[in-house]
């Protein structure tokens, strides 16, 4: 299984960017999908998650009402619109998948993994 993410960049407060995760290679049909951050020098942090099934999706305290994770089954690509950027947004981007099942706002449930993608906020 690869995932490549993609669209980091930079950005200033209160800005917008939107992440895209490609999944490509996989052998299961369904897939609950995270993004996690990671800042300089902090461990990875959750961000947002959603199952394959049905319409829920779980968020950090931080990115509630300014994230969006959603995704295209189609193109089996996922998403994260980020609104309302903050400095302390700036972070490397992961995205992974699972098909287990496992919590999905449990990182180490997590089996794959993308490269990730940089997003620096500054002004």
């Amino acid at each position: 299984v690869q995932l490549q993410a993609s669209g980091g960049g930079l950005v200033q407060p209160g800005g917008s960017l939107r992440l895209s995760c490609v999944v490509s290679g996989r052998t299961f049909s369904a897939y609950d999908t995270v993004w996690v951050r990671q800042a300089p020098a902090k461990e990875r942090e959750f961000v947002a998650a959603m199952p394959w099934r049905g319409d829920r999706r779980v968020y950090s305290d931080s990115a509630r009402g300014r994230f969006t994770i959603s995704r295209d089954k189609a193109k089996d690509t996922v998403y994260l619109q980020m609104n309302s950027l903050k400095l302390e947004d700036t972070a490397v981007y992961y995205c992974a998948v699972k098909s287990n099942s496992g919590t999905v706002d449990k990182i180490s449930n997590y089996d794959y993994w993308g490269q990730g993608t940089l997003v620096t906020v500054s002004s």
